[in-house]
């Protein structure tokens, strides 16, 4: 019993010496750091003019989708690279699979194409 804590007693201690430079170096940010307030980098708007429409104005829903497809695909991305290191040592089912995956990412990607979520009007 005592052992398991011992092995735990080096992960509390690293949290403790973590939590202590955390602490340390935002006091010393704030410490040495000359505090001189720059209003233009304050306001609301940083680009030195005001703004040309209500900020309430909606955006139109083709963003999120080009967003949503973005991070579909990189999806998409993220799982084919580990599969395709380890291609040689799966079976044939594993292949098909991924091969039913891109087919049905390509169809989406169709289904999107055609109904017009990649047109910018």
């Amino acid at each position: 019993m005592v052992l398991i804590y011992f092995e735990y007693s080096f992960v509390l201690f690293f949290l403790f010496i973590s939590l202590f430079l955390a602490i340390l170096i935002f006091i010393l940010s704030y410490l040495l750091v000359p505090q001189n307030i720059d209003y233009q980098k304050i306001s609301s708007y940083e680009c030195g003019f005001n703004p040309f429409e209500d900020s309430r104005v909606q955006f139109s829903v083709k963003f999120y989708l080009i967003a949503i497809l973005f991070l579909i695909f990189d999806l998409e991305v993220s799982l084919l690279f580990p599969w395709s290191l380890c291609v040689n040592q799966l079976s044939k089912v594993s292949f098909y699979y991924i091969i039913l995956f891109l087919i049905v990412l390509t169809l989406g990607f169709v289904y999107e194409w055609y109904k017009g979520a990649l047109d910018w009007d």
